[in-house]
């Protein structure tokens, strides 16, 4: 296991020594996913997998049809729980076009009740396993959204471009944070992580407020796509050969970056466009100036 490098006001740093960069602090902690909780919901498909075999020919059948939408329930459920949690994460969304934990909760309860089906036994059984099923699995994952969050007064139309600029800025984000890992180191790591905070709070307020979107989108492509280029270059640069003086050009490079979203952050929300095209351009300059270009968005 890689050791983490000890840091401190008083540990040697070139970069500290430098004085260009403020400390980072760590970004807010986000709660881990819960969509691996639904793996377990396929364990509940092995009895059926190891009996079905020992069965008459009826039961077999019977057995692995229950085995298969235990494992497809724990399947949709897992998707459903990561599209909840996007919904949740977000100050505007819209519901998920598919309640994939309802319907998992209803695989659920077909999966219990052909495994229960059994001509000997009450023709009940299976109902009462299937409604079990089904409310037991409500009670451990919850219902899906089933209403858009904050979109009242908002086009649909707007609505939906704004959606689609912020999952393209994710896009973005997730090449930053799979660029930096390739420097295996974690104060980078951790720079990238702050860095990502003010782009999601940017991005979040074009959601909860689209005006000017092709700016909006402008602003963030070549933003984001800057960043996410020169985290890359570095990255490699950094591999290879500790570069203290490259480091330094590159924490500077994402302090100006974050600077302009401070300065301009309000003029994606305005109808300030002659301002936010100016500083479009000083963007690129910037950007070219430490070897980065970006392509027109």
């Amino acid at each position: 296991m890689m050791a983490e490098r000890f840091s401190g006001p008083y540990s040697p740093d070139p970069q500290s020594a430098r004085g260009t960069v403020p400390p980072v602090s760590p970004p807010p902690r986000t709660r881990p996913s819960r969509a691996g909780r639904a793996g377990w919901l396929g364990l509940a498909a092995a009895p059926f997998l190891l009996s079905a075999f020992f069965q008459t020919p009826a039961l077999l059948a019977t057995h692995l049809a229950a085995a298969g939408c235990l494992i497809l329930a724990a399947r949709v459920t897992r998707e459903g729980i990561r599209a909840a949690e996007a919904y949740e994460a977000r100050a505007v969304a819209r519901r998920p076009a598919l309640p994939r934990k309802i319907l998992g909760a209803g695989l659920t309860g077909l999966g219990l009740a052909l495994g229960a089906f059994d001509p000997s036994a009450l023709p009940a059984n299976p109902f009462l396993f299937a409604a079990m099923g089904f409310f037991l699995h409500l009670a451990a994952f919850g219902p899906d959204p089933l209403r858009d969050k904050g979109a009242e007064g908002i086009d649909t139309f707007q609505r939906d471009r704004a959606a689609r600029i912020v999952t393209e800025a994710e896009g973005y984000l997730r090449g930053m944070s799979d660029a930096i890992a390739r420097a295996n180191d974690p104060r980078l790591t951790r720079r990238v992580e702050a860095f990502q905070t003010s782009a999601r709070d940017m991005a979040a307020r074009i959601e909860a407020d689209p005006r000017d979107l092709t700016a909006a989108r402008k602003y963030l492509g070549v933003y984001l796509m800057g960043a996410r280029d020169a985290t890359a270059r570095f990255a490699d640069l950094w591999s290879h050969n500790r570069d203290a003086s490259a480091r330094a050009a590159w924490e500077q490079l994402l302090a100006d970056l974050e600077a302009g979203f401070a300065r301009q952050s309000q003029a994606l929300l305005s109808d300030s466009r002659a301002d936010m095209d100016l500083e479009i351009d000083v963007l690129r300059d910037r950007l070219r100036r430490d070897g980065v270009t970006v392509k027109e968005t």
